[in-house]
């Protein structure tokens, strides 16, 4: 490739077209990279430095933790709370909002993430990830947690890093979608992937077969027509996809099309879904919408949800706009 533009160069670019733009925002975005960097060097390394397997412990989701969930959380916290840009933090993997020490200045912003996506694949060599989100900071407030539950909609960057057979960063600042591919030989991020746009219709489709029986009539509808193919009423085949992991879902479907469900079951309603809003849904929706797809609980866009807690949980549909539009409907009509 001639002419590489690194994603510092892309942000501080982007930044100079807005009048009242710092730079305090591409040094986060740079703080949030290099602990990204450090992760992926931990997952391509794997057993050779001891970082598989369990920790024989428990998140505040009453998850078994992978020994990679507590070290990539230490990355992003160490990273990112003393650099003077964040008024507070949080992390799937914690119960509480992190502070900032007391000792360090205080920012504008604050950022929530999943510091690794999908670890229940960490230790057979497939996909994870990092997914991010950024929000403003009302000035001058030491934030509590409803500061942090705000709607998807008031996100002002988003983003996922992918550790598979390359690193990749997809990001977004509400003006569209881009990827960058780490280039490990000069440690960054390069544009590989400008304007991403999702195509509307597919013939993909990502679910949990397994567990069929809790769906709701209208995903049952929607799946057993995909499954139908040529002789269904949609008339076309359509293949399968499963991977359990988020960050591996959505990066195969800004690159080629598809729908992703994991919808409310009725096996125990006291639980609305699995995917947590703040740290998964609501990023990954602020992505899917700036690339042209569309993402949905079903009954409610995903961006337009008020957050109730930092981790709720939400059903969650997203991918190509004409399949998540089509099974929107059939929850509308019952």
């Amino acid at each position: 490739m001639t002419n590489k533009v690194s994603l510092t160069q892309f942000i501080i670019e982007q930044q100079r077209g807005l009048p009242d733009a710092s730079g305090t925002f591409s040094l986060l975005l740079n703080n949030i990279v290099t602990a990204c960097k450090e992760i992926s060097h931990l997952v391509n390394r794997g057993d050779l430095v001891g970082v598989l397997g369990s920790a024989e412990s428990e998140n505040v989701q009453g998850e078994v933790q992978k020994k990679l969930d507590i070290i990539a959380h230490d990355i992003m916290v160490n990273a990112l709370n003393w650099t003077g840009h964040l008024a507070g933090m949080a992390s799937e993997e914690v119960d509480d909002i992190i502070a900032i020490p007391a000792q360090y200045p205080k920012g504008k912003y604050l950022a929530l993430f999943d510091p690794l996506d999908g670890s229940s694949n960490i230790d057979v060599n497939l996909t994870v990830g990092t997914i991010f989100s950024i929000l403003r900071c009302r000035e001058g407030v030491a934030p509590a947690a409803e500061d942090f539950l705000r709607k998807g909609s008031e996100q002002v960057c988003a983003g996922f890093v992918l550790y598979g057979p390359s690193t990749m960063m997809v990001l977004t600042t509400g003006h569209g979608v881009n990827g960058f591919t780490l280039d490990q030989d000069i440690g960054e991020f390069i544009l590989t992937h400008p304007n991403i746009r999702i195509p509307e219709e597919t013939s993909e489709f990502a679910i949990n077969m397994s567990n069929q029986r809790f769906w709701e009539p209208p995903v049952q509808r929607y799946i057993a027509e995909c499954l139908q193919g040529t002789e269904g009423p949609r008339g076309k085949n359509f293949n399968m996809r499963w991977i359990a992991s988020l960050v591996a879902e959505v990066y195969r479907i800004l690159t080629r099309g598809g729908v992703f469900l994991y919808p409310l079951d009725l096996r125990d309603l006291s639980k609305p879904g699995r995917l947590r809003l703040m740290y998964e849904a609501n990023p990954m929706a602020f992505i899917i919408e700036q690339a042209g797809g569309a993402c949905s609980t079903g009954r409610e866009r995903i961006l337009d949800i008020k957050p109730d807690g930092i981790h709720q949980r939400v059903p969650l549909v997203l991918g190509s706009k004409k399949e998540v539009e089509r099974i929107v409907a059939y929850h509308q009509e019952g």
